[in-house]
């Protein structure tokens, strides 16, 4: 996805290019956008670049062209069944999958799991969410993982503790964490990413 500015750098460089035909100087760029610096320039076009949204000829001043949006490659990932933002629940594995822009995940094995409960609130993970997990076994202390504790699945933030054991803590006041030995937890995935759906 792209940030505040490169959207308004990208729509820029499109009215750009379809009123002159050509595209604008970096010069031109940091003058309509107020940047002294030509580096800063250089750092948002790389990035819309590497993005895909853009493309350039190296060593040519109005040598860009924007892409056509159909570019920008969608991956789908398995939605394998549902996690709980509150008292652990078994898993249950399904065959569907969620597409999103390949941008928008972290390199490696990833997958989905929609949320039932409402024990991170909190956190801004809200009952029916779908939560974008990067596998992985290990977490740093505060990250917010996918965990089974005793062969259930549960979504919290995770923290060592002295003595062997792993806290899982809720983001909702009204709910206790979950302390457990560190041998009865198996850390399945790092949560990276929500999706919501308003209706």
């Amino acid at each position: 996805m792209v940030t505040k500015r490169q959207k308004e750098m990208l729509d820029y460089l499109q009215a750009f290019i379809a009123e002159h035909g050509y595209a604008p100087t970096l010069d031109e760029i940091g003058q309509h956008f107020s940047l002294a610096s030509l580096a800063t320039v250089h750092k948002h076009l790389g990035n819309l670049e590497r993005k895909g949204f853009i493309r350039r000829l190296r060593h040519q001043s109005r040598a860009l062209e924007v892409t056509p949006e159909e570019r920008v490659r969608a991956v789908s990932v398995p939605l394998l069944g549902r996690v709980a933002a509150g008292t652990p629940i078994e898993p249950v594995e399904t065959r569907e999958t969620v597409t999103f822009p390949e941008d928008f995940l972290p390199r490696g094995e990833t997958f989905a799991l929609r949320v039932q409960g409402d024990s991170m609130v909190g956190e801004g993970i809200l009952d029916g969410d779908l939560v974008v997990v990067a596998a992985r076994n290990q977490a740093e202390n505060g990250a917010t993982v996918v965990a089974l504790v005793k062969g259930e699945a549960t979504v919290k933030k995770f923290r060592r503790l002295v003595g062997g054991r792993v806290r899982l803590e809720p983001a909702n006041e009204r709910l206790p964490p979950i302390v457990a030995r560190a041998k009865d937890v198996e850390i399945r995935g790092v949560v990276v990413a929500l999706l919501r759906r308003y209706r």
